[in-house]
């Protein structure tokens, strides 16, 4: 996705979706565009298009397509274990992606996904391919030997340092493993109404 339709897409939504729009200086940018344009009287909208701003907003942040929650959210309707809401945000927050992306081996999740479809993630001793494989408790994550010196591992001790980190999660950087050391929990400071999410797909 380039980046001028995602610019578009934060603008349609109402919010900052991806890393590069949730930067000072693209901030910035946006209060100076918004200055400029003619301010217009906007229309509210109703109870089903905030559900599916809301279903947008997560969609595209997690970069998965609208078969792939939709399947994720009958998953947490059918079970009972937990609340449906804190079964989907576990789902989505322990896909493979996304966890190499709270590592901080990836700067966005989009990239995160690339580094796995390209052979460069090992899980427990195995390479994996797939970006939306669902990690548990124990499980270790590694940089493929073979790719450890390509450039985008470079200097990874400060791209972890500046990552914002996670409780679930622990990386060693001498051995350039991470580890899953507890399941995601959904926390009141999400910045996704999931009720409302999962409300829209009940409808």
């Amino acid at each position: 996705m380039i980046i001028k339709t995602k610019y578009k897409l934060c603008r349609r939504l109402g919010a900052s979706l991806f890393e590069k729009t949730q930067t000072q200086k693209y901030a910035l940018s946006e209060a100076r565009k918004s200055g400029n344009r003619t301010q217009k009287r906007k229309k509210m909208p109703s109870q089903y298009g905030l559900q599916l701003i809301e279903k947008q907003k997560l969609r595209f942040s997690y970069g998965i397509r609208e078969k792939q929650l939709s399947r994720y959210v009958k998953e947490a309707m059918a079970q009972k274990a937990k609340s449906p809401a804190d079964f989907l945000y576990n789902r989505l927050e322990s896909r493979l992606d996304n966890v190499i992306y709270r590592l901080g081996l990836a700067p966005t999740r989009a990239m995160a996904r690339q580094l796995v479809s390209h052979g460069h993630i090992v899980v427990n001793g195995k390479k994996l391919s797939v970006a939306s494989y669902k990690t548990k408790v124990g499980d270790k994550i590694e940089i493929r030997k073979g790719s450890q010196e390509k450039a985008v591992f470079t200097d990874l001790q400060d791209k972890i340092k500046n990552t914002t980190s996670v409780n679930w999660l622990s990386f060693d950087i001498k051995k350039k493993e991470g580890k899953v050391i507890g399941e995601p929990k959904l926390e009141s400071q999400e910045i996704f109404d999931f009720k409302i999410i999962l409300e829209f797909y009940g409808r």
